[in-house]
């Protein structure tokens, strides 16, 4: 492939990808990456149409150059700043926009001064530390990244260090390096800048998918208002206590909390007030726990909370110490400072339990709370000792 059909392909592949950008997610309030990683595209595909444009000679060179590689350098330092918003760097513009007037500068300096070499040289390295400045943003977090993430970081750095070789090497050797001759630089250069548009390209809308896929799992099992375990993420998580429940060791508790009188919250402020108090109230009782202890929400205010290796005394009394806390908790909406109380049913799993009874054991505990008057805790009642009869 020569030059001009590399410089064509590239830029009718990205016109091709800001045409489909321009109908995904074609509504208001796009994520302010995509955004920015579809400006990257477009002014790639326009640089890279105007070097082929001036490679053609329906421009004048000296004309269509500066102008094609700016908008190049400006299309991959903005997808590598899209990258970086989307690894929660929103601020990349700051350190962006001047580094890219700086190598625009230096790249037209360098084009006055020797059109081959130097010229060379510049664009190599500028677009070689903008590829990797983008395989550096997908390798933020690397032990939590999933392997998809890793390969295109691994890929796209190894790519960029091929980009950024090439000019170095014409200008070290300009009749070619050992068994390299220039042509075959020049080869892999294009095949490079190939690649990387289409690994960046492909990795992205993969990456998405990706994404998209890990949240529609997170939310099977995670409360949208309080982020909180959901019934499901809660039995999910109790299930090894359960088992380890057989088993002679320390004891498990469960506890189950209702709060008092919140339908009036609803009917008084509306749903969104509502939505708040629970959020408020979720994280209130989220800082008596410990890191080990899991809260949850079961349905509508009804929370659960599993403490591992805790007794049913001690569970009373962290139960109790929840009830306080929710208790002098105050949320403040719209329209009101709204305060409410709660009921708190415990008890311990046993070595029989199901799902089925250990749940009927805290809700009998915490309707007993209810009938003794509300904002109060209530132990379920011990296991009846075994007695061995002789025949």
């Amino acid at each position: 492939m020569d030059s001009t059909t590399m410089v064509l392909a590239l830029a009718l592949g990205n016109l091709a990808l800001c045409a489909a950008l321009f109908f995904f997610e074609h509504v208001d309030g796009r994520p302010a990456a995509l955004s920015a990683w579809g400006w990257a595209r477009q002014y790639q595909a326009a640089g890279w149409m105007l070097l082929a444009i001036g490679a053609s000679g329906a421009m004048p060179e000296q004309l269509a150059l500066p102008v094609a590689y700016a908008l190049v350098f400006a299309g991959v330092t903005w997808e590598a700043g899209a990258l970086w918003e989307r690894a929660g760097r929103p601020r990349w513009r700051r350190v962006a926009a001047p580094l890219l007037g700086l190598a625009i500068a230096a790249f037209i300096l360098c084009n006055l001064v020797d059109p081959i070499g130097l010229r060379a040289l510049a664009a190599s390295l500028i677009l070689g530390a903008a590829y990797l400045a983008g395989a550096a943003a997908l390798a933020r977090g690397w032990r939590s990244a999933s392997m998809l993430q890793r390969f295109l970081a691994v890929a796209g750095a190894v790519l960029a260090l091929v980009v950024g070789a090439r000019g170095v090497l014409v200008l070290a050797a300009p009749s070619g390096w050992g068994w390299m001759s220039n042509d075959m630089l020049r080869q892999l250069h294009g095949a490079a800048l190939y690649l990387s548009a289409l690994l960046g390209a492909f990795g992205w809308l993969l990456l998405g998918r990706e994404r998209l896929q890990g949240e529609l799992a997170r939310l099977e099992v995670v409360d949208p208002v309080t982020d909180l375990p959901n019934r499901r993420g809660f039995f999910q998580a109790l299930a090894p206590w359960m088992a380890l429940a057989r088993r002679p060791g320390q004891p498990t508790a469960i506890v189950l909390f209702d709060l008092d009188g919140f339908k009036r919250i609803n009917d008084s402020y509306g749903h969104p007030a509502g939505d708040a108090v629970l959020a408020a109230l979720a994280d209130a009782c989220k800082r008596q726990l410990r890191d080990s202890d899991l809260l949850g929400r079961l349905v509508g205010v009804e929370f659960a909370i599993l403490l591992p290796r805790t007794g049913a005394q001690e569970a009373l009394m962290v139960a109790e110490r929840m009830r306080a806390a929710v208790e002098v908790q105050g949320v403040k909406t719209e329209r009101a400072l709204v305060k409410l109380t709660a009921s708190f049913g415990v008890t311990t799993i046993r070595p029989e339990d199901s799902n089925v009874t250990l749940m009927a054991r805290a809700d009998a505990a915490l309707r007993a709370a209810k009938a003794a008057g509300r904002n109060r805790v209530e132990l379920a009642p011990a296991a009846a000792p075994l007695t061995l009869h002789e025949e």
